[in-house]
């Protein structure tokens, strides 16, 4: 097991890493990312703005063990409102789009509150 670590993407805000990597490098798994930009800290209100940065955090954590978003299996998204789902799914969607095109196995779930009252964390395995 690895521990990966990039500046491109936010430091942990507790005891735990922003992703390991396992199998020499073939599986990476990462931590929910909040929609934190890594150069400045700061975080959008918008969903679509937040989605996008929580995706890109995961990117840059997957890319720092040498895989990419082509590699992405799974993910988990944990939005804090389902009335958000739409735009939520049209930013994924076109992100994965940009990334390749192939679509993970995701679930998606409502949770009453996210760390840094962020409206959504994403997490993902990839593989190689």
């Amino acid at each position: 097991m690895k521990i990966i670590h990039t500046e491109n993407a936010p430091a942990a805000i507790g005891p735990y890493v922003q992703g390991v990597s396992l199998n020499a490098g073939k599986m990476v798994i990462t931590s929910g990312q909040l929609p934190v930009d890594p150069a400045t800290g700061a975080m959008s209100d918008a969903i679509e703005v937040q989605t996008h940065q929580s995706l890109e955090n995961v990117r840059a954590i997957v890319e720092a063990a040498g895989l990419n978003v082509g590699n992405i299996i799974k993910t988990t998204l944990f939005v804090k409102d389902l009335n958000d789902f739409a735009a939520v799914n049209y930013v994924y969607e076109a992100f994965f789009k940009k990334h390749g095109g192939f679509f993970p196995a995701r679930s998606c779930v409502e949770v009453v509150r996210l760390p840094k009252d962020a409206r959504i964390e994403i997490e993902a395995i990839a593989v190689e």
